[in-house]
Order: C-alpha cells, then sequence, then structure tokens
C-alpha cells in the first residue's frame, strides 16, 4: 500500500471512528431532559444505555467475524444505517420499553457493527506490523476527538432546540459514516497458493480461549469498560449533585474526549516501542490513583475539569495495547473476531458501570459507593495483567 492510499485510509477511518463514539458518548447529556419530559426514573434510563452496552458486546465478536469474512467497509455501512434507525427510534419513543429496544437492543448492534473495534481490526490487517500501533492509537483518538467536538453540539442542539431535535438531527448524521467506511478493506485477500493450511475461525476461536492470557485482557478490558460507561452516563448528573452548573457535566464529557486524543496517541506510540503489559499496568494503576484523589478532594468546577482531563488521557489508552497483544499472541486473520470477544468484557464491564451507577443512586441518593468499586476495580485490572507474557516475534516459516 503505497502512502497516499495509506493516509486516505487513516483519514476517512479516524474521522468514522470520530463520528461513530461522539454520537454514542451524547447519550448521557439526554438522561436529566428525557427523564424530566418524560416520567422515567434515571435507573430506566441507565438501564436502557446499559442493554445497549451489553448487546453491543455480545454482538460484537458476530460483527468482527462478517468483517473479517467480507471485510470491515460492508460491516460499518450497515452500522451506519442501524445508527441512524435507532437514534430516530430513541427520539420518538413514547414508553420507556420503546425507548429500551432502539437505545438498547438496535443501537447496541449499530454501535458493533460501526464502532471502534471493526475500524482498529480493519486498520490493522490492512497495515504492515511496523505501523499496527500507531494507526490503533490513531483510530482510538479519532474516537475521543468525536467524544471531544460532538458532545458539546450535542449539548448545544439540546439546549436551542430540544432534545427530541437533537437527536433526529444526530440520527442523520449517522449517515455520513457509509461514505467514509468506503476506503476499509472488502473481502479480505485469499492466502497464497503454497503457504500452507489456513486457520479456520473455530480453530482461532478454541486456541484465544484456552489461553490464560485471552482471560487476563478480557477481565482487564472488563474494568475499563466498568469505568467509562459509569463516567459517560453519570458524570453530567454526578456533577449536578455537586451543585455545579449543568456545561460542566459537557464540559467534563468533551474534556475527557480531548485529552485521549493525547492519550491514544501516546499509547500507541508507546505500544511500538514498550511491553505492552508493563503500559496497561500502568494505565490502570494510575486511574485508580486518579479516582481516588479525586473522590476525596472538594467537588469543584477546577476540580472536575483536572479529573476529566487526566482521565482522558488514561480513557481508551488500553485499546492499542491491548489490540496489539492481540494480533501478538492471535495473529490478524481472526483478529475483529477475537479482539470482539475480548471487547465482549468491556461491554459486560459497561454494563455494570452504566446500570449499576444508576441504581446506586437512586438507592442511596449518592455516587460514592460507585466511586469506591471503580477504584477497586482499577487496581484489579493493574494485578490481573501481571500475569501476562508477550511473544518476542512470531516465526515464519522458511519457503520451502
Amino acid at each position: 500500500m503505497q502512502g497516499r492510499a495509506i493516509a486516505i485510509l487513516l483519514g476517512f477511518a479516524v474521522v468514522c471512528a470520530a463520528l461513530s463514539m461522539g454520537l454514542r458518548q451524547s447519550f448521557g447529556l439526554f438522561l436529566a431532559p428525557m427523564t424530566a419530559a418524560q416520567g422515567w426514573s434515571a435507573s430506566g434510563f441507565a438501564l436502557a444505555i446499559a442493554v445497549q452496552v451489553l448487546v453491543n458486546g455480545f454482538t460484537q465478536p458476530i460483527f468482527g467475524q462478517i468483517a473479517d469474512r467480507i471485510g470491515g467497509r460492508f460491516v460499518v455501512m450497515g452500522g451506519a444505517v442501524l445508527y441512524a434507525i435507532g437514534i430516530a427510534g430513541m427520539a420518538l419513543a413514547d414508553s420507556l420499553a420503546v425507548f429500551t429496544f432502539f437505545a438498547g437492543v438496535v443501537m447496541g448492534a449499530a454501535v458493533a457493527a460501526a464502532g471502534m473495534p471493526v475500524i482498529v481490526a480493519s486498520l490493522t490487517r490492512q497495515l504492515p506490523e511496523s505501523m499496527r500501533g500507531r494507526a490503533a492509537g490513531l483510530g482510538t483518538a479519532g474516537s475521543s476527538f468525536g467524544q471531544f467536538l460532538v458532545v458539546p453540539l450535542s449539548g448545544v442542539a439540546i439546549s436551542g432546540f430540544g432534545w427530541q431535535w437533537a437527536l433526529l438531527a444526530m440520527s442523520a448524521a449517522a449517515l455520513l459514516m457509509i461514505p467514509l467506511a468506503l476506503p476499509l478493506a472488502g473481502k479480505p485477500a485469499p492466502k497464497p497458493a503454497g503457504a500452507g493450511t489456513e486457520q479456520t475461525a473455530k480453530q482461532a476461536l478454541s486456541l484465544a480461549l484456552r489461553s490464560r492470557m485471552f482471560w487476563c485482557l478480557f477481565f482487564g478490558f472488563f474494568v475499563c469498560g466498568v469505568h467509562v460507561s459509569f463516567l459517560a452516563v453519570h458524570m453530567p448528573g454526578f456533577v449536578v449533585t455537586c451543585h455545579l452548573p449543568a456545561y460542566v457535566g459537557a464540559g467534563a464529557i468533551s474534556l475527557i474526549g480531548l485529552f485521549n486524543v493525547i492519550g491514544s496517541l501516546g499509547a500507541g506510540e508507546l505500544a511500538q516501542r514498550w511491553k505492552r503489559r508493563e503500559l496497561l499496568v500502568l494505565i490502570y494503576g494510575f486511574r485508580a490513583l486518579v479516582m481516588t484523589v479525586f473522590f476525596l478532594s472538594p467537588k469543584t468546577v477546577t476540580t472536575v475539569l483536572i479529573f476529566s482531563a487526566l482521565m482522558g488521557i488514561l480513557w481508551l489508552s488500553t485499546v492499542p495495547p491491548t489490540i496489539g497483544l492481540c494480533a501478538r499472541l492471535f495473529g490478524t486473520r481472526w483478529l475483529a473476531t477475537i479482539f470482539g470477544l475480548v471487547f465482549l468484557g468491556h461491554q459486560v464491564g459497561g454494563f455494570v458501570g452504566a446500570y449499576m451507577g444508576g441504581v446506586v443512586f437512586d438507592r442511596t441518593g449518592s455516587y460514592d459507593a460507585m466511586w469506591v468499586f471503580s477504584i477497586a476495580a482499577g487496581v484489579f485490572a493493574a494485578l490481573i495483567h501481571l500475569p501476562l507474557r508477550e511473544p518476542v516475534s512470531r516465526a515464519v516459516p522458511a519457503a520451502a
């Protein structure tokens, strides 16, 4: 692949990931206005988003395997259509059950098909190994930039036009992902004749599921999902409980996205030069430390914004070393499938973070217990990566 083609591929993929993540991460802004207008509980709204996260997790390996077979291009395009349908359904829902179907089931499948895992896995397979860590960092950074850009625009749209029109505008914007997916590869090229028997999907999955290292990555990503969903869904509401202006909540989510651009690019570069195990241990350890300091500090606009910036650096910086380890440990032929399984752990954790946050708040009137749980989970994630052992290189047999 030539330099210009690589630049086009990266540019389109990064913008597509940005739009996908930005739209999805805006949903937390709708909790307060929608529950007030519709008479729903915070836990009911949170359950719908938690169902989305869970459906996303269980369908991610399915869409990953489809992408491994026919290419990421068509999967992302189909996901863009589901995005538009799901968000429009959220806007027009007249009951919590209908809202949960569109926000949970339809959007869960949409995010799995047109989300960052399929996009980054497609990039990883199309580029040479020397660029994979950097490409994963760019794809993740693009997702974060979308969070930084789209979330404030969604907040402005809610304030200016109301939550229903804001959702309809987001539905239309989702269709822009269709042309952005064009440079992603179609059906993967067949293995050259004489290169040996190609590994099947069943063999790849069996190898991964028997590996202790796979489960270390799985449960580490579970904790990542707890942190990301808890903050994305409940940070705006938490800010309100601290008697701070509502715009601080939107600003916090936006700032997390901005600083994760730095964190993701940095993690991508470090994943090329440093051991990925140590990188993951440090990221999760620092998350626990930052959350602890914030939990014990006075809640002011300054402390909220500083916390958001620091968490932004650590937000999705777990993705480049995690997908890099998946590629090194299990190969790239079925990478979207295997990384999809690891990502299932992330989304199960996301369900816990989103729903548990709503339940804790409804029952106690505060998020304190959830902060303590998130800190303990960060410590667990740092420790669970210690047994990982990364191979020095994948042997390539000499031609006969």
